[in-house]
């Protein structure tokens, strides 16, 4: 459900809504029926929303498909749980490696909060950081840690709207939380009334969270920052400086790309510190083989990842599939 949302948002904010509809289900959906199949979701822990892996059954076999997952979010239980009463007879495991044979950081968002309490409390001025807003975890963990040293979080409306889809029922930051506000740009109001949703942009203000880029100088704000927020910042003067602090907490390969090495250089050039805070929203390579232990699959079927050749050791029997290849499983 919560992923179909952020689906549409991003639609809308790129003024090219879908055209279809979604039918989602929830942790309580059960099992489902398709065609001579049986598919049971399970909720499980990954940096995006409503992540689930797929126990799928029919003629007599059993298929896992973790999908995209980690271990070491908010909701690292649900794998630690499934992990210590693992499904039975599971012919076939599909599952991810994109963190097989790589270096990225896969410390435990508790670990990454105290990080960045630690950043905060060291900083002089503000702190920008640059993160996706889709990464809900992150948003989290980062609002945690700006409450903890008594500093405000500043989010874009994209972000805002995001948890303004997603977070009913939960202790999601949201509109009316303290310590949060939204940033109310010239670009990002002009998107919205494009999209015929202004309305959103005046809820905003109205609670007592939207709040225009001129307030966030000078200040001790946690400010979400990307290139395209750069220009607005600068109209109304807010700029980096030595006393202020840049984290980039999205995987650093993403820095080869201009669109993201932009707002870093953007504050290294006037001299505020650089971070780097991050964790991975995919299993370590330690967490993956864990995994498939305690399944104990029959037969292993490797997705993502492109190490797979290097790093089968410890995941029992696999079998490599080309693209569009059939595997009968007898």
């Amino acid at each position: 459900m919560g992923s179909a949302k952020l689906i549409t948002v991003t639609g809308d904010v790129r003024r090219h809504p879908l055209a279809r509809t979604f039918e989602p289900w929830d942790s309580r959906s059960g099992q489902i029926a398709i065609g001579p199949f049986t598919v049971t979701p399970i909720l499980t822990d990954h940096s995006a929303c409503n992540a689930y892996m797929l126990l799928v059954e029919g003629a007599g076999k059993r298929l896992l498909y973790t999908g995209d997952f980690r271990r070491r979010g908010r909701k690292s239980t649900l794998v630690d749980r499934m992990m210590a009463r693992p499904p039975a007879d599971i012919d076939v495991l599909l599952t991810e490696g994109t963190n097989l044979g790589s270096d990225k950081p896969v410390m435990s968002e508790n670990a990454l909060e105290s990080d960045f309490v630690e950043l905060l409390e060291r900083t002089k001025g503000r702190v920008f950081i640059a993160w996706s807003g889709q990464n809900i975890d992150r948003t989290a963990t980062i609002y945690r840690a700006a409450k903890r040293t008594g500093r405000t979080l500043a989010i874009d409306p994209y972000t805002a709207d995001v948890f303004d889809r997603i977070s009913a029922g939960t202790d999601l930051p949201r509109a009316g939380f303290p310590n949060l506000k939204v940033i109310v740009t010239r670009g990002l109001r002009s998107n919205y009334r494009n999209q015929g949703r202004e309305a959103f942009i005046d809820r905003m203000v109205l609670n007592l969270n939207g709040i225009s880029a001129k307030r966030i100088e000078g200040s001790r704000y946690v400010v979400m920052l990307r290139r395209g927020l750069i220009r607005d910042y600068q109209s109304a003067g807010v700029v980096p400086t030595a006393d202020d602090a840049i984290n980039f907490s999205m995987w650093h390969g993403y820095l080869s790309e201009p669109y993201h090495s932009e707002a870093l250089e953007w504050c290294r050039a006037a001299g505020a510190e650089i971070a780097y805070i991050h964790t991975s929203g995919h299993a370590s390579p330690a967490d993956l083989r864990a995994f498939a232990t305690s399944i104990r699959p029959r037969i292993v079927v490797p997705v993502h990842g492109v190490k797979w050749d290097e790093e089968s050791h410890g995941f029992g029997m696999v079998r490599h599939l080309a693209d569009g290849e059939t595997m009968d499983v007898r």
